[in-house]
């Protein structure tokens, strides 16, 4: 491909025959004519393969940041959340699960009960498994639907005693696979049914819930990052091995939408195997694999059929892999390598790590990634797991890197993404840290500032889709003078803002 068509490639070719690699902060993004306004760019873009998103921003598979408050909150404000594996499959299935059926159109695998079940028994399901709803369809000893179940039937019981075919409504109104979203908004509407389960031969194959139906046809769920039924998107971290053969299965019948092989060193044998044994298991699931930072390792991962590479050892707030190690490459360089040697092959690039400002994102995707993701930004906000601590007056929350010492003591998968054995805490050698970290309120705002500052990047080059970026992009290598200036200076009692933080 001719150089002249990406500008990156001849950039950082000259960068590699001088042996010098470049980190976010040693580049800036050239200005260009533009006709475009921060108001008319589209950010839209890849995280694998199949899954688009309305925000190219995904929060890290870290206990500390995404559990099932902030992936619902990430794929409602358009972008998407990778639940950590630092827990049981069990567990972590059932958090995908809660994102899945957060808001749907057609549930095509309902949770039931069965007639026989006391209304304790189904109450304390409900709040064992934390689902947020009390709508059920009922099914009788032979697996055939016979009734529904819902809130107003629990409210109004007189025992928890009772069963729930004294409870239920036996008068129900279906229909058959293959109706629409309009027919089954008519249907509810003119029948004043809010539950519209679809039946074929006695058997439930799925059920409309009228107030997603509803959602659905007014656009409220516009820029939301929904499959193609409705529900929202999730994916879900998985190791390598045996063992997490399991977790994936539990996963895949919780239909989450790609599975992310998350391990400190992508570019190695565990990872290629466990990766063609997922691609051939779950066909219709992407798989993202990583982490990796040079060639090498995102070509091998891209041939052995990668939906999405993960690119970055080392660059996070958090994470200790450069010093305790001595490996890693530059971030900026790394993105820019890696997507150059899939980029003929359609595997989109998720840049993870380093972005400390929303400036960062402009050059990343300008690098040629798709995506970015992000802990530190995110972390202590009101969606992250963990609770608010008091120090000195001010709240915080638990930030720490899954490779540090308190995460691998408790969580196996974290010894395993590093490769530590089950020695005993003190022969642990870990490659990360924990920390507090300021609580910032709700991420909906944080993600508002970094969009708005991604927008403003892709006017200033005059690029309209996210997709233009490493096509049109030039890049200037800066210095630490370069970079000093770049900065507020010269000031004293400066006012903090909602976007910068100078510390960073």
């Amino acid at each position: 491909m001719d150089k002249s068509t990406y500008p990156i490639d001849h950039f950082l070719e000259i960068r590699n025959q001088q042996q010098k690699t470049l980190a976010y902060d040693q580049v800036l993004v050239e200005p260009r004519y533009s006709k475009i306004i921060p108001a008319g760019v589209n950010v839209s873009s890849y995280f694998s393969r199949r899954i688009k998103l309305s925000i190219p921003i995904i929060s890290s598979p870290m206990d500390s940041v995404t559990e099932w408050k902030m992936a619902i909150t990430m794929a409602k404000l358009g972008g998407l959340g990778i639940i950590h594996k630092g827990m049981s499959p069990e567990d972590q299935a059932t958090m995908t699960a809660k994102v899945k059926y957060h808001l749907n159109a057609m549930i095509y695998s309902p949770i039931c009960v069965t007639e026989n079940q006391t209304i304790a028994e189904v109450l304390n399901l409900k709040e064992q498994k934390g689902y947020n709803f009390y709508s059920f369809p009922v099914l009788n000893s032979s697996g055939q639907l016979v009734g529904i179940v819902t809130r107003n039937d629990f409210d109004f019981s007189h025992s928890q005693n009772q069963k729930i075919k004294e409870i239920m409504s036996k008068e129900l109104v279906t229909a058959a696979s293959g109706i629409t979203i309009e027919k089954a908004y008519q249907i509810m509407s003119d029948r004043q049914k809010k539950i519209l389960p679809i039946v074929e031969n006695g058997q439930l194959q799925g059920m409309y819930t009228y107030s997603d139906v509803k959602r659905i046809r007014q656009g409220d769920s516009q820029g939301f990052s929904l499959d193609d039924y409705g529900r929202l998107r999730v994916g879900a971290a998985i190791g390598v091995g045996e063992e997490e053969k399991r977790r994936a299965k539990l996963l895949a019948a919780q239909l989450v939408d790609v599975l992310v092989i998350d391990t400190a060193h992508g570019n190695s044998q565990g990872v290629v195997e466990m990766l063609k044994y997922l691609k051939q298991a779950y066909p219709s699931v992407d798989i993202v694999a990583g982490n990796v930072s040079e060639i090498d390792g995102a070509r091998r991962l891209a041939r052995a059929g990668a939906d999405g590479i993960r690119v970055g050892q080392g660059p996070g707030s958090i994470c200790t892999t450069r010093i305790i190690a001595g490996i890693g490459v530059p971030q900026f360089s790394a993105v820019g390598n890696c997507a150059k040697v899939v980029r003929d092959l359609g595997v989109p690039i998720c840049a993870d790590g380093g972005i400390k400002q929303s400036g960062d994102i402009t050059k990343a995707l300008a690098a040629g990634a798709t995506s970015v993701m992000l802990g530190n930004l995110l972390a202590g906000t009101a969606e992250t797991p963990g609770t608010i601590k008091k120090k000195d007056g001010l709240s915080y929350k638990v930030y720490r890197g899954m490779g540090s010492l308190s995460a691998m003591i408790d969580n196996k998968t974290s010894r395993d993404r590093y490769g530590q054995g089950d020695s005993g805490d003190e022969k642990l050698v870990s490659e990360g840290v924990s920390a507090l970290v300021p609580f910032r309120g709700e991420v909906a705002k944080i993600i508002y500032q970094l969009v708005g500052g991604l927008k403003s990047g892709m006017a200033y080059v005059g690029c309209q889709t996210v997709a233009e970026m490493s096509k049109k992009v030039n890049f200037n290598e800066i210095n630490e003078a370069g970079l000093k200036e770049s900065r507020p200076h010269s000031l004293s009692a400066i006012e903090e803002a909602p976007n910068f933080n100078m510390n960073a």
